[in-house]
Order: C-alpha cells, then sequence, then structure tokens
C-alpha cells in the first residue's frame, strides 16, 4: 500500500492511539497487509463498542429527560 503516511493519519483522525496507528503503519511498512487489515478491524470492532455504549448512554437521558418534560406537563395541567 502506498503513502503509509496516509494510513496512519486516518487512523489517528478516526481516535486510534498513537501506539495502535503506529502498529499498523509498521505492518503496512512491512508489507503485511493481512495483518494489518486485521488489526484496523479489531480495532473497528473496539470503536463500535464505544458507539454502542454511548448510545445507550443517550438513551437514558432521552428516557430521563421525556419523563421530566411529561411530569412538568402534568403539574402545569393541574394548576
Amino acid at each position: 500500500m502506498e503513502h503509509t503516511d496516509v494510513v496512519k493519519r486516518n487512523l489517528l483522525d478516526a481516535g486510534c492511539s498513537d501506539s495502535s496507528a503506529d502498529f499498523v503503519e509498521q505492518l503496512v511498512k512491512a508489507g503485511r497487509l493481512t495483518d494489518a487489515l486485521q488489526e484496523m478491524r479489531v480495532i473497528r470492532c473496539d470503536l463500535m463498542d464505544a458507539l454502542h455504549q454511548s448510545q445507550r448512554k443517550v438513551d437514558c437521558l432521552d428516557y430521563l429527560i421525556r419523563k421530566t418534560e411529561k411530569e412538568i406537563r402534568s403539574t402545569t395541567e393541574r394548576r
């Protein structure tokens, strides 16, 4: 693969640690593309796990927001 610096930059932009980006870059430079691909897939899985964890947190907050809005409307209607 050409332009290994582009690979590293993209990995860093994706939120990878410097060490992970360096590791993948070295695999690419060594021509070990299958190993680099596997490592990128592992990194992707970690990012997806973090995304799902964040989504669960947002869902919890959305629930509390809806519940609070409903309580406000209920209190306002009683007046």
